[in-house]
């Protein structure tokens, strides 16, 4: 298990980092439309979307895994942070982290990236989003063998959110 955790935040295309997992919004049926998923598509091919869209439809709170295509990640985590009714709801946003870490035994993930899950379709503000999301991963990761995070952002702003809720946790 991780004794200490090393977090960064970084600012751009989450699908050109070289991590073990990458891990991006979902929506109940796995169509990578939008936000980090479109980008990991474009990235990773169209193959990445099929196979995801395969194992769904799944219920908010849940991730499935799926192997990166052609990204330097070897996998990708759909997590569903936001349902259809696009309510943000804290509960099931901690339950996709939950869902989404629950891969990092089996597929023995060290090192991941993760987008402001919980923002798609504006259910959640950037800074609702991270102080909901890091706190989690923490409490997650520290369960697990993962040694570093990346929390990926696509904006300036969203940046300032992870970088204010990871001064505001009780990371160590």
């Amino acid at each position: 298990m991780a004794s200490s955790i090393e977090i960064d935040v970084w600012q751009g295309e989450i699908a050109e980092l070289e991590v073990d997992a990458l891990v991006v919004a979902a929506n109940e049926s796995l169509f990578m439309t939008a936000g980090a998923a479109a980008s990991v598509k474009r990235y990773g091919g169209d193959e990445v979307e099929r196979a995801a869209v395969e194992q769904g439809p799944v219920h908010p709170g849940s991730a499935v895994a799926t192997a990166g295509g052609a990204l330097a990640a070897p996998y990708v985590i759909h997590a569903v942070a936001v349902g259809h009714d696009r309510l943000a709801d804290p509960a099931v946003l901690t339950a996709a982290v939950r869902s989404a870490l629950a891969f990092a035994e089996p597929l023995q993930l060290r090192r991941i990236a993760v987008a402001l899950l919980g923002v798609e379709h504006g259910a959640f503000t950037a800074p609702e989003a991270a102080a909901v999301l890091v706190p989690a991963l923490v409490a997650e990761a520290r369960s697990t063998q993962i040694e570093s995070i990346v929390l990926a952002t696509t904006h300036a702003s969203e940046a300032r959110a992870m970088t204010e809720a990871i001064s505001g946790a009780a990371i160590s």
